[in-house]
């Protein structure tokens, strides 16, 4: 059923971020999204019965982003206008429903997160000249009922491959246990790290430690230079061994990290493994009890990079989220080098510390607004602007997307939204704020038209996600119709990405068996809501 805000703010859930596309300064990313899950939470209404929130001018387009660093904050809002999220760029999710969908099987719903598969794809934001984000507002009507899509948009400024930044400090954390003897698995990842190794400055570090029934360190932190043979060397030897003791893997990684801790580096933990722990404490949050101090006081940050048919999602997600890092999911020789080669350079240098979204729906012109993903990254409302909250760490060159389901009030015009994003400046840790808001005025066109080619694949990739995990949002096309929409978007972009996504998208259909189109007449999709290449 609806439910409907009585007042007062939401309570934070726990934070269990999955999927990368981040490594390194928390930052590598594959790249967008938003709302709540199937058989989850219901719809936000607003209420015109509370004092009406400070008018702002209607721009009639998409929002442009205005600084609010050190000035005045514009006044809040009422609380139940208000949607509050850590940032979060991981793209697993995606990753792995694309692996399970091409081996003939529909993911678990449980492994589906909307925000995963939009990130996944990245659209040309406005970028800043400076670290911090660029803020961009955009929407459309879906047809049905007063149904619109709003989206925000966040992007950093992209990295200099010849510039100047920080050394990296990198402790690998190698799962060599008996389930990781399956093609795809140690396999890809020893390439992987052959291809990191090549990358990697003179100036960075590397350990590496690997585990199985037991942990065992095979290379303290060391500096690349001229021990780049040395280090392939101990790559090659890998081999798999017998059970998985996670717990053991993740505790000396991070002694070895600790003890190998460069100032002013990024320092990062990197796992590799398919999360399948059957040894030792197999509990998250027993593994990483004291990983949080240390992360605190040393500012290691964990990157998950999951491989394997079978894949401990949940697990992995968790381990990610009390690490205060991210995860993502290689199947392939071709997703191991966009990970370690295209984006592990371009992304260690930091742009935000602790970023974290909120978005303020004004009720003279909105109903009810549902963000699409992110119940696994909720901040509660008044943590907005407290810093020791935890948000997300975002290097250079990331994109974040949230996308909202919002109806709006019948013959309103005015603001809609405005989105405003808050970081800690990575070198002084001072707090900043960006601004966009988006109108009434852009969101008259039909999501489906013409001219709308980055709007409509978010939108695709979030309603393909919310019906793999058994949602209902308002105006879902069926299957096919998405997958013609990819389809188009696909040849007029030359996207390999996208049609990818569509040969996932086809593959869920066949799965699935025939469903009616609920955006035709006669549907169901009305009722509450539930939870090189230009796009890659």
């Amino acid at each position: 059923m609806e439910r409907r805000e009585t007042g007062g703010t939401r309570s934070r859930g726990a934070r269990l971020p999955a999927a990368i596309a981040g490594l390194l300064a928390a930052g590598i990313v594959l790249t967008g999204c938003g709302a709540s899950g199937g058989g989850g939470t219901a719809d936000r209404s607003t209420k015109e019965s509370r004092p009406t929130a400070p008018a702002l001018p209607d721009g009639g387009r998409g929002g442009t982003a205005h600084p609010e660093e050190g000035g005045r904050r514009p006044p809040s809002p009422a609380p139940d206008h208000l949607s509050t999220f850590a940032l979060d760029v991981d793209t697993a999710s995606y990753g792995y429903a694309r692996r399970a969908l091409a081996e003939g099987r529909l993911p678990d719903p449980a492994t589906v997160r909307p925000e995963e598969f939009v990130n996944s794809f990245r659209p040309d934001y406005e970028r800043p000249a400076d670290d911090g984000f660029g803020v961009t507002l955009d929407g459309a009507r879906t047809g049905r009922d007063g149904w619109s899509l709003v989206r925000v948009g966040l992007a950093t400024r992209g990295a200099d491959r010849g510039g100047e930044r920080p050394p990296a400090a990198l402790t690998f954390v190698v799962d060599v246990s008996g389930s990781m003897d399956e093609p795809g698995r140690l396999d890809l990842v020893k390439e992987s790290l052959g291809l990191l190794v090549g990358e990697l400055r003179d100036d960075d570090s590397i350990a590496l430690v690997t585990f199985s029934s037991e942990a065992e360190t095979r290379l303290p932190m060391t500096r690349v230079g001229e021990a780049r043979n040395r280090i392939r060397d101990v790559v090659d030897s890998l081999a798999t061994g017998a059970s998985t003791n996670v717990e053991a893997g993740v505790r000396t990684g991070y002694d070895v990290a600790v003890q190998g801790h460069r100032k002013g580096a990024t320092n990062r933990v990197v796992l590799l493994s398919d999360a399948l722990a059957n040894t030792g404490s197999t509990e998250a949050e027993t593994i990483l009890a004291r990983i949080g101090e240390e992360r605190r006081e040393y500012g290691i940050t964990l990157f998950g990079v999951g491989v394997g048919s079978e894949f401990g999602d949940a697990f992995m997600e968790r381990l990610a989220d009390r690490g205060d890092g991210q995860t993502t999911y290689v199947s392939s020789a071709a997703q191991a080098r966009k990970v370690f080669v295209d984006q592990l350079p371009a992304h260690v240098e930091l742009r935000a510390r602790d970023a974290k979204a909120q978005v303020a729906f004004d009720r003279r012109t909105v109903e009810k607004f549902r963000l699409i993903g992110y119940e696994n990254r909720e901040v509660a409302d008044e943590d907005f602007r407290n810093d020791r909250v935890d948000g997300g760490e975002i290097g250079a060159g990331h994109t974040v997307t949230a996308l909202y389901a919002v109806r709006t009030r019948p013959g309103a015009t005015g603001t809609v939204a405005t989105a405003t994003v808050r970081w800690l400046d990575p070198a002084t840790r001072a707090p900043r704020e960006r601004s966009g808001t988006v109108a009434t005025g852009a969101l008259t066109a039909d999501v489906w038209g013409g001219g709308h080619d980055s709007l409509q694949l978010t939108a695709i990739a979030a309603y393909f996600a919310d019906v793999l995990r058994g949602g209902s949002l308002p105006g879902t096309p069926a299957l096919g119709t998405l997958a013609r929409h990819a389809d188009a978007i696909a040849e007029r972009s030359g996207s390999a990405v996208v049609r990818e996504l569509a040969e996932s998208v086809r593959r869920a259909e066949t799965l699935r068996g025939p469903v009616a189109d609920p955006s035709e007449p006669g549907g169901t999709g009305e009722g509450e809501l539930r939870s090189g290449d230009p796009y890659s």
